[in-house]
């Protein structure tokens, strides 16, 4: 069994995000390319974006602090702490709307 503080991973990584000049990092905390399940915590800093891209399958956020956009197309989805989106199976974005600190879930189809 492996136990991980999902806050202290997100503090690091907004630490990291404010110095990035992207604007964002993250860690993958469970699973990786060669698993169907992977967990990765993300930290975005405000304004900065996961641009449009493909969905990687099935997928979910779920906001442990801040506030996010998910957009797909022409509907768009607000995720504020403790939220669950659910992301559509088409091209979407994803957008800070604060210092904000997720979890992605994603399990690929093989």
């Amino acid at each position: 069994m492996k136990k991980l503080s999902l806050d202290a991973i997100g503090r690091e990584q907004l630490e990291r995000a404010k110095d990035a000049s992207s604007g964002r990092s993250s860690s993958t905390v469970f699973g990786g390319h060669e698993q169907v399940l992977r967990q990765t915590v993300v930290a975005l800093r405000e304004g900065s974006s996961l641009t449009e891209h493909n969905s990687p399958g099935e997928a979910t956020i779920i906001v442990l602090s801040g506030r996010v956009r998910l957009s797909a197309g022409s509907t768009s989805w607000e995720g504020r702490k403790g939220d669950l989106l659910v992301i559509p199976p088409e091209r979407h974005s994803l957008e800070a709307l604060k210092d904000t600190v997720i979890v992605l879930t994603t399990a690929k189809t093989r």
